[in-house]
């Protein structure tokens, strides 16, 4: 489903989060006058010292809330983040480097524990291109992660903390279709390396689309946000997280975004099983309906999406629907605008039916719709089917693999016609320590053959940390050399 989206580099500096100057919601009382004394404060004060304290709830949940130190290669990052100027900051620097060739950059972004067994909320633009992750607790502990899971196009993300662990403590994503526009919200996380800071805002809209992407429905708070907020949590005054934090507008200006909790309820599920979201899709394009529009169209409505393009072979096309159709409900419930109905076709099922309620020619009728799937056009589970093992245990060093195939072996000048061939190594990793580089075909890991990149990721896999792993690279023209790749 197409949909004109806003200029998100231009309109928003995204991908920190939220986090208020430190000013202190309610003072402690002041001792009592003496009975029989009269007071000597000013009613202002008297009312300020009866405001209610958040110290118990912020004691009830920070624990949960974790830091998510990251090691990324440096061409990646969030969506419209590339000419952010706190892009660096939050980050710790760009790309570049020797050669040419990438650098890691070092990130530092924040979570929250939702599961006792190291389950971790986050941001995807944290996380994206990750080499390594470690996750700190507040009580002091670290732990290194990986991603289970990612969305780009909610930038949502779901992590795994690698060591067996049971107890850890967790919080509850609560219910932000409950958040009416003025209620309070608190948010923890990390900003600039600030662990464990908490600020106080409000609730300032609901279904926020800030042109992110096609399935904005962004929560926005005055709650404060900065650079190594993204990802952290935002409460409501339950102690249950209502938001992941996730973008700001530049300049300052005190508006952040929050990823609603209830659109994350519906994603964790597949993401933890799958790794990706696979959504329904109608294969149309869509605009809003105003009310010119549907003077226009001569319609007895107001509020709708108008197709303004179908699809050839959609399951939009296949179910007759035409240009300028307006859709005014889906399933019963209504649609309001063109965000709407992109978001609720999303999360039904691919493969199921849906019943449309469109105006054609200012008569209303209903179609039914067998929903498609939607194209992976960002590859994100195209890149998960190509072997995650593979890619988790290349990313541990620091190297990228691929099989040698005979074109590129007759190319390259290799006696060899099967082995591991190393495409990258990133500046400063294990790999790179171990004078590995790029266009080296490694044929042998602890003297055992190596006939393909997934041989050598289970090798990588297995190798405990630490251990040396002894690689026989071959170059091109046959000459034969010893690698020593010691274990992160």
């Amino acid at each position: 489903m197409n949909r004109s989206s806003v200029a998100f580099r231009s309109a928003l500096a995204a991908a920190l989060l939220l986090a208020v100057p430190s000013a202190s919601w309610a003072q402690a009382p002041a001792p009592a006058p003496a009975q029989g004394q009269p007071g000597n404060l000013q009613p202002a004060t008297r009312e300020a010292q009866a405001l209610p304290s958040l110290a118990p709830l912020v004691d009830s949940v920070k624990s949960a809330v974790v830091n998510v130190d990251v090691q990324a290669r440096g061409g990646g990052g969030a969506r419209g983040m590339e000419d952010n100027p706190l892009f660096d900051r939050f980050f710790g620097g760009g790309a570049g480097g020797r050669g040419g060739r990438e650098q890691l950059r070092q990130g530092a972004g924040s979570g929250f524990i939702i599961e006792p067994t190291g389950i971790v909320l986050t941001n995807n633009h944290v996380v994206e291109d990750a080499v390594s992750i470690t996750v700190r607790l507040d009580d002091g502990r670290s732990f290194s992660a990986s991603v289970v899971g990612r969305d780009p196009l909610t930038d949502v993300a779901v992590v795994k903390i690698k060591d067996k662990v049971e107890g850890l403590p967790t919080v509850k994503l609560g219910d932000s279709d409950g958040l009416r526009v003025g209620d309070w919200v608190v948010a923890i996380g990390n900003p600039f390396g600030l662990a464990s800071s908490v600020s106080l805002g409000i609730v300032s809209a609901r279904a926020r689309d800030i042109g992110a992407g096609p399935y904005d429905e962004f929560l926005q708070t005055d709650a404060a946000i900065n650079p190594g907020n993204s990802g952290g949590p935002l409460f409501n005054m339950r102690g249950e997280v209502v938001g992941i934090n996730t973008a700001i507008v530049g300049g300052g200006t005190g508006i952040g975004f929050a990823v609603p909790s209830n659109l994350v309820k519906a994603l964790v599920p597949q993401l933890e099983k799958d790794g990706s979201v696979t959504r329904a899709w109608l294969g149309v394009g869509i605009q809003d309906l105003t009310r010119d529009l549907s003077s226009a169209l001569k319609l007895p409505v107001t509020e709708g999406a108008i197709l303004t393009q179908v699809n050839p072979g959609s399951p939009a096309a296949k179910a007759g629907l035409k240009s300028d159709d307006v859709v005014t409900a889906i399933d019963g419930q209504t649609v309001t605008s063109s965000g709407q109905l992109t978001r609720t076709v999303a999360l039904k099922r691919p493969g199921s039916t849906s019943t449309l309620t469109v105006f054609r020619e200012g008569k209303k009728q209903d179609v039914k719709v067998m929903l498609g799937t939607r194209p992976d056009l960002e590859g994100v589970a195209a890149r998960k089917q190509q072997g995650d093992d593979s890619q988790e245990s290349s990313r541990r060093v620091g190297v990228s693999l691929q099989n040698l195939d005979a074109r590129t072996a007759q190319q390259a000048g290799f006696n060899e016609r099967q082995g591991a061939l190393i495409t990258d190594v990133i500046p400063g990793s294990p790999a790179d320590r171990a004078q590995l580089e790029p266009g080296m075909l490694v044929v042998e890991a602890n003297r055992k053959p190596v006939n393909n990149a997934d041989d050598l990721a289970k090798a990588i896999r297995a190798a405990p940390a630490g251990s040396t792993l002894l690689l026989r690279v071959a170059s091109p023209g046959g000459g034969r050399l010893l690698r020593a790749l010691r274990m992160p």
